[in-house]
This record gives structure tokens, C-alpha cells and sequence, in this order.
């Protein structure tokens, strides 16, 4: 390239050049906070930089679906709790369905609130968080029980779908946090399909259906069943309580972990505004100085030099 500058004032522009980029650079910093905010501005850390950030999507990510699940797991535990008051309701009123001064009038009056009871239990089986049966295993869109009313086998199971969703522990690894109303409602033998002796629904239709036949043997009966069905409610709920915890111990190492990786990034991108403010002070100063002092320079032609 062909140039009229003289290799002084070549100089001076390469010089100045150099000085007025300290000072973008360093007003950049200063108005953006920014060390880093394009590829460019630090080549060699930049794959470390979109790895931070990519840390930081996934964590959020995984908030976001530990917050869902404490939404869960205390509806579910909720459900349960009033489940546990139903059930013992539902002892006390078999206590009542044994007294000798109960006639069959009596018993069928308390064969009604037992229906009522087992109609609140298939409602706690459709316990729903936004729209989402959670007791409903993997088939979450519909319920997996229904109840019809004057039936002879009233509680009608619709679909058995398993729960598969696992929660991830950003600590490591993952957990399962949620049971089906079949494990919950409806314990049964997984060979013969038999309901298990702590079966919630088959321990309130044999005490409805005693009550309702006027059959105290069977009232007294059912007694065993109803405290079996109870305890393993309680151990459902023990289940959540397990979840609970888990979840807010995730939580906890999610938000420190968050942290952590904001701490990094910001080591890596962001500006040491005081210096970079100091920077940009000097690189002015040298600017205005270099002017002065070419403007103070001496002036020459080609009329200097004649005669």
C-alpha cells in the first residue's frame, strides 16, 4: 500500500490506533460489566464459559422439576393424611356396626357412611396437580379408578399403569417419587390379582357389605383388615414424607450448586470495573496528551527550504 505519511506520522496513527481500542475496550467493560461477551474477546476461554452456562440450563432445568415434584408429593401426602382420619372413621364406625344394642336399621345407616367413606377414597386415588392424576402412574391424563354408585362392586378400577418417572438429585443419580392408587388403594397379589389383606377398597366393601347383610361376624371381622389397610396407608405416607425430605435435601444442593457455577462464570466473564474505569481514564489521558503534543509538533513545507 502506497501511503504520503512519513514513518513519524505513521507511527503516531498506529500508536493512537492502539490507544483508542484500550479505551473501547475499557468503556465496553465498564458500561456492560462484561469482561467476555463475545468468542473473540477470549478465545482460550470460551469453551469453558458456554459449559458454565450450559451447567446452569440444566440445573435450572432440574429446579424446576424438583419444584413439581414438592408440588406432588404434598398433594399426595395431603391425600393421605385425610385418607388415615377415613380410615379410622371408618374403625370406629365397624365399633359401632358390633354393638349388641345395634339392629339392622342401625347397621345399614352405618353401611351408608362406610359407601361414603369408600366413595372419598376413589376421590383421593383421582388427587390431581394441574390437570395430572399423580396417583395415576405413568397414564397421568386419567384416573385409575372411578366409583359407581349403587353397584354392587362400586370401586371399578380403569387402568393399573406403573410409575416409572424417576426425579433427578443433581448430587447424583436419581430417585423415584411417586406411588400408583394400585400400590396405594388397591394393594393386590401381582400373580393372581387377590387383594391383599391391607387392600384399602376390599377392607371398606367387606365392612359395607356386613353392615349391609346385618352380619356381625363379618362386621367384627373386618375389623383386622381395616387396621391392616390403615398401617399400610401410613406407610404410603411415610413413602411421601421420604420424598419430601430427598426433595428439599436436591433442592438445597441444587441452589448452592447454582451458585457455585454463577460464581464461576462471573470469574471468567465479567469486568474488574475499577480497573477497567482506571484503564479507561489513562488511555484517554494518553490520547489527549498524544495530541497535544503532535499538535505542538513543527510545521514544515517545501517553502521552509528554499532560500
Amino acid at each position: 500500500m502506497i501511503t504520503n505519511l512519513d514513518p513519524e506520522s505513521t507511527l503516531f496513527l498506529a500508536d493512537t490506533n492502539r490507544i483508542q481500542k484500550r479505551a473501547a475496550d475499557a468503556n465496553s467493560q465498564v458500561s456492560s460489566g462484561k469482561r467476555v461477551r463475545v468468542a473473540s474477546d477470549a478465545p482460550d476461554e470460551i469453551g469453558a464459559i458456554l459449559q458454565l452456562r450450559a451447567n446452569q440450563q440444566q440445573n435450572a432445568q432440574v429446579q424446576a422439576n424438583l419444584a413439581l415434584a414438592t408440588t406432588d408429593a404434598n398433594a399426595a401426602d395431603n391425600s393421605l393424611s385425610s385418607a388415615i382420619k377415613l380410615m379410622d372413621t371408618a374403625l370406629g364406625l365397624a365399633a359401632q356396626g358390633t354393638a349388641i344394642s345395634m339392629d339392622a336399621n342401625g347397621r345399614n345407616t352405618l353401611a351408608q357412611q362406610v359407601r361414603a367413606i369408600q366413595q372419598q377414597m376413589v376421590a383421593y386415588s383421582q388427587t390431581t396437580v394441574q390437570g395430572r392424576y399423580i396417583f395415576s402412574g405413568d397414564q397421568e391424563g386419567d384416573p385409575s379408578y372411578q366409583y359407581q354408585t349403587g353397584a354392587a362392586a362400586p370401586v371399578v378400577r380403569l387402568a393399573a399403569s406403573a410409575s416409572t418417572r424417576q426425579v433427578e438429585d443433581p448430587a447424583g443419580g436419581s430417585f423415584g417419587a411417586s406411588k400408583t392408587a394400585l400400590e396405594i388403594f388397591d394393594h393386590s397379589d401381582p400373580i393372581s390379582g387377590a387383594p391383599s389383606a391391607d387392600n384399602v377398597f376390599a377392607a371398606l366393601d367387606n365392612l359395607a357389605q356386613a353392615l349391609e347383610t346385618n352380619n356381625t361376624s363379618g362386621i367384627s371381622n373386618s375389623v383386622a383388615s381395616l387396621k391392616a389397610a390403615s398401617d399400610h396407608l401410613n406407610s404410603m405416607e411415610a413413602f411421601y414424607g421420604n420424598v419430601q425430605t430427598r426433595i428439599q435435601n436436591a433442592g438445597d444442593f441444587a441452589s448452592s450448586y447454582d451458585i457455585q457455577l454463577q460464581t464461576e462464570l462471573s470469574q471468567k466473564e465479567d469486568a474488574d470495573v475499577t480497573s477497567a474505569a482506571l484503564e479507561l481514564t489513562q488511555a484517554n489521558t494518553q490520547l489527549q496528551a498524544a495530541f497535544q503534543m503532535r499538535a505542538q509538533r513543527p510545521h514544515t513545507s517545501l517553502f521552509s527550504y528554499l532560500g
